[in-house]
């Protein structure tokens, strides 16, 4: 009877816990003024989008190869060929920047525009160019950093504030300004938006929600 319980347990904790995050999620949508018909389609975009890399660029760099001396015997030490490629990422770059497109008349684009060179520090500061892994950037910066800096610049405007730039930001500081040393690397892989930066892109996205007027003072 305990291992039946704890079966049942194991099977049903996971989707009550899609279920939750699936609607904090959607509130959160709602509350930036995306339509509610929309935020199903939205949510599933994202995740779904998260697995889809478009590359927009590559490279072949070839190291030349030659002959070598080992006793009395030669041989061909053929060429290296270490291809880089650059990627966007559909769920972690290209939606939110369309939705931050979407949310930019409801802000205050000069207190934007200082949020968002703030959140462009903090994040190429931050950020780790990692060999093997890409980029890595901690989960928790983007949205405490966008949230903040949008409460004391855009008090009353602070949630499409706090939206743009920390997920433009977090784009351009994480992904962007590190694209020339990842570049150098040989067979690098740079997905922007994508592995070490996603999830502090999609939290950015639920917390600055949550500092629209009707839940403040």
């Amino acid at each position: 009877m305990d291992s039946l319980v704890w079966l049942l347990l194991a099977l049903t904790l996971p989707i009550l816990l899609f279920l939750l995050f699936y609607k904090v999620v959607s509130i959160s949508f709602v509350k930036l003024g995306i339509p509610r018909s929309l935020v199903f389609f939205l949510f599933l975009a994202i995740l779904l989008g998260s697995l889809i890399n478009i590359p927009v660029w590559s490279s072949q760099e070839v190291e030349p190869g030659g002959l070598f001396r080992w006793g009395h015997w030669f041989f061909f030490n053929p060429p290296e060929v270490g291809a880089t490629i650059v990627a966007v990422n559909v769920g972690g770059a290209l939606i939110p920047v369309l939705l931050s497109i979407y949310l930019l008349p409801k802000a205050p684009l000069l207190r934007t525009g200082l949020a968002l060179a703030v959140v462009t520090v903090v994040a190429y500061s931050l950020s780790k160019v990692e060999p093997g892994v890409g980029i890595t950037l901690p989960a928790f910066v983007p949205p405490l950093v966008s949230a903040g800096v949008a409460l004391i610049l855009a008090w009353r405007r602070a949630a499409p504030v706090a939206f743009i730039s920390g997920t433009v930001g977090t784009l351009i500081g994480a992904d962007l300004l590190n694209l020339g040393e990842l570049i150098q690397m040989d067979g690098a892989f740079l997905s922007i938006g994508g592995a070490g930066v996603f999830d502090g892109i999609f939290l950015t996205g639920i917390i600055a929600a949550f500092l629209s007027p009707g839940d403040r003072p």
